[in-house]
């Protein structure tokens, strides 16, 4: 099917639904591209959706926990022949390279089999048998559960949460991204369409015409990856109702550099793949690089020799190495803060080079650029930029840097680089973010095994792991007299 005649639903009950109207997905290497199009949904196809989630969900929690792993995971099988073809959409949607878009497919798999590992003996039930009582504590499923992505890896960020809520026995209303939807709702439709009618819905279109999935209170639990203002904002409409949420938000992450790190090509080439990875769209993605002062000029030159042979392009093009940002909103952001840099007296080197072809057709395309030691009250050095903008800053007093990363609003995560792991290690301790690597960084670098979520403003609970599936329970306590 040629990408433009793409048109994907809604899928509630199991079934896919038309609707009247319907969104352009425009292509980010070339705008006037529209890859396909996704449904619009009305308020009132929100609350359909719902109605079919709590409808389902008595029956899919009274089967076990290893049981609803076993159909989540044989949902997998009819979406094996379809892979290439759903990467290819990604990409012309996200706009990222074809290869992060296969991994993006994987990683969805990957983690949904980690979270069906964890089956066995879920939930768990603790019992306490001192007298006066008898007190059993159960775990159960909170009811319905809406999740929403954002576009950069859609997939691998929905493998965190859906088949967690899944496996622990709720049932699920999905809303993709609305700039990057389509490889997503391909996917879960034939997903849904091999679990019980209800289990799994889809839902796509604009913000005010999806609110029910966030306010209506059949609606216990609500996943939400984003900014953290966008945060803010799905945290206060579920609280009409009360209902959990769970939100992974922004991020500035840090990586210390100690006065021993070993500036060779191998760690310049990983942070450099760290903090521009997806184009710097990544959430824990390297943010900020503070190296010390007398290490500085050395850090500088090493990493502009990693960056220098980067190709910016379409993101099909197997000689692409970045592609472009998702939209000329957050491209002309990160050109805002890397203006604002020169302004104020910041060097800024942009390394690499952009195709040609690629420019004549409009994409949304930046070369990767250092940001050299800036001003702290910089807005590429306090905000997340989300693109291919890294501030190097020196410092001169480890112990005064992490006192004040400490106390910043961002605490999802950071990296210390040293060859001295044991050194390293303790410095990372004393980090106050969700996940603290040492000698790498990004979604490369995460161990899915552990729980994965931020502190401060970067989120609220926890996802994957033990704990992910914990996340998507509650509490019952029966006592009787011992």
């Amino acid at each position: 099917m040629p990408a433009a005649d793409l048109v994907t639903g809604l899928v509630i009950d199991g079934e896919t639904v038309a609707t009247p109207d319907r969104i352009p997905v425009h292509d980010p290497s070339g705008p006037d591209t529209v890859v396909g199009w996704t449904a619009a949904a009305t308020p009132e196809d929100c609350e359909r959706a719902v109605a079919a989630a709590q409808r389902a969900f008595p029956g899919w929690a009274a089967r076990s926990a290893a049981e609803r792993a076993e159909l989540v995971l044989a949902a997998f099988e009819p979406l094996a022949a379809s892979v290439a073809v759903r990467a290819e959409i990604l990409t012309r949607e996200n706009g990222k390279c074809l290869q992060e878009s296969q991994i993006d497919l994987a990683v969805f798999e990957g983690r949904s089999r980690a979270a069906a590992a964890l089956a066995t003996g879920f939930p768990p039930v603790t019992t306490l048998t001192a007298p006066p009582f008898a007190t059993q504590i159960h775990r159960v499923p909170v009811g319905v559960v809406t999740v929403i992505v954002p576009f950069n890896w859609p997939l691998a960020i929905l493998g965190a949460s859906l088949p967690y809520a899944l496996i622990a026995g709720n049932t699920a209303v999905v809303k993709p991204p609305p700039t990057a939807p389509l490889a997503m709702v391909e996917t879960l439709r034939v997903m849904a369409q091999a679990l019980p009618p209800g289990v799994l819905n889809v839902v796509t279109g604009g913000n005010d015409a999806v609110q029910p999935l966030l306010t209506d209170p059949r609606v216990q639990h609500v996943v939400f990856t984003g900014s953290t203002a966008g945060g803010r904002a799905v945290m206060a409409l579920a609280s009409r109702s009360l209902a959990r949420v769970t939100l992974e938000l922004g991020g500035n992450d840090p990586a210390l550099l100690l006065d021993d790190v070993r500036l060779d090509e191998g760690t310049a080439g990983a942070l450099a793949a760290a903090a521009f990875m997806t184009t710097g769209q990544v959430c824990m993605a390297v943010k900020r690089v503070y190296v010390p002062r007398s290490r500085y000029s050395e850090l500088v030159e090493a990493m502009g020799a990693a960056l220098d042979g980067h190709r910016v392009g379409d993101g099909l093009d197997p000689a692409t190495t970045m592609g472009p940002l998702n939209t000329a909103r957050q491209r002309d952001v990160v050109r805002q803060m890397l203006e604002q840099a020169r302004a104020k007296g910041a060097e800024v080197r942009e390394y690499g080079t952009v195709d040609d072809g690629a420019v004549a057709g409009g994409g949304h395309y930046l070369r990767p650029a250092l940001v050299l030691d800036p001003a702290e009250d910089l807005r590429v050095v306090t905000e997340e930029q989300f693109g291919p903008a890294l501030p190097i800053l020196p410092y001169d007093d480890l112990d005064a840097l992490v006192e004040r990363l400490n106390t910043e609003w961002s605490g999802l995560c950071s990296s210390v680089w040293s060859p001295d792991v044991e050194r390293a290690t303790a410095v990372a301790a004393r980090l106050r973010t969700g996940t603290t690597w040492i000698n790498q960084a990004n979604a490369s670098a995460n161990d899915d095994r552990a729980p994965f979520g931020g502190f401060r403003q970067s989120g609220v609970g926890r996802e994957m792991g033990p704990d992910g599936l914990l996340e998507f329970t509650e509490s019952h306590v029966v006592t009787a007299p011992a």
